[in-house]
């Protein structure tokens, strides 16, 4: 996939993701979703971690520029011509890009995001796709997509208001200012902040320390996780008892 600006690998339970376009900071191009979505769809069942990167300095600068002022990119067709698409067209292929990112979130893996430079737009919508980031002091995010007249429309909205609020993330879409790494850290946009040299070290130590608990039980608490703002407490709390219910006769089974 290095022709798409991809790298993709699978080893045991981790799985990886190198955005590799760092000539264009690591800028993307529709066809690099569809390719994410295939590689979401293909994954062995006994991955269990995901973990995004861009190669360079810059995680990823969001949508190649030269789609967003008309002119084609590798054969993909340039932003503004989409609009002239018949409608249901349109939903159907910005329901394809939302596939890209959207299977980061699916309860079977842990997603971690390694953060450096730009996460701008698309890469910023990346970077919140994933469950877990991990940046270092040069990073800087930016909702981009208001200023240019348009709405994150990558699945990037969700996981925006449940890390920092309503408020701040409308402030945050609405100004398209930047948060670099510090604030990105105190409102919770990232884990942790680590210098650029301890990035992929403290990435392994948390990939391994996720793949510690049994993976049911991963799966199901980030399940809970996941659907636990959309749910009344008493709703919770049910899920909570299937769940458990669940996980017993499984661990049951395979003392059996």
């Amino acid at each position: 996939m290095t022709d798409l600006g991809l790298r993709f690998s699978v080893d045991g339970p981790v799985a990886r993701v190198v955005l590799d376009r760092p000539e264009v900071r690591n800028a993307q191009i529709p066809a690099m979703w569809s390719a994410l979505a295939d590689f979401g769809t293909s994954l062995p069942p006994e991955v269990r971690v995901v973990v995004v990167s861009g190669e360079g300095p810059s995680f990823s600068a969001g949508l190649d520029r030269r789609l967003m002022v008309g002119a084609p990119v590798d054969g993909q067709e340039p932003l503004l011509t989409l609009g002239a698409k018949p409608e249901p067209e349109l939903l159907e292929l910005i329901a394809a890009f939302q596939s890209g990112f959207s299977w980061l979130r699916s309860p079977e893996i842990i997603s971690i995001a390694a953060v450096q430079g730009h996460a701008v737009g698309a890469g910023f919508q990346l970077a919140l796709a994933c469950d877990l980031r991990v940046v270092t002091p040069d990073a800087r995010f930016s909702m981009r997509e208001p200023a240019l007249g348009l709405v994150p429309d990558l699945g990037g909205t969700q996981p925006l208001v449940q890390l920092v609020g309503y408020s701040r993330a409308l402030e945050l879409c609405t100004t398209t200012r930047w948060v670099e790494a510090a604030e990105a850290r105190d409102i919770g946009l990232a884990n942790i902040v680590v210098p650029a040299e301890e990035l992929a070290a403290t990435v392994k130590d948390l990939t391994d320390a996720v793949l510690g608990p049994l993976p049911g039980a991963i799966r199901e608490t980030k399940a809970l996780l996941l659907g636990a703002a959309d749910r009344t407490y008493e709703d919770q709390l049910k899920a909570e008892r299937e769940a458990q219910s669940r996980r017993l006769k499984e661990l049951i089974a395979a003392l059996g």
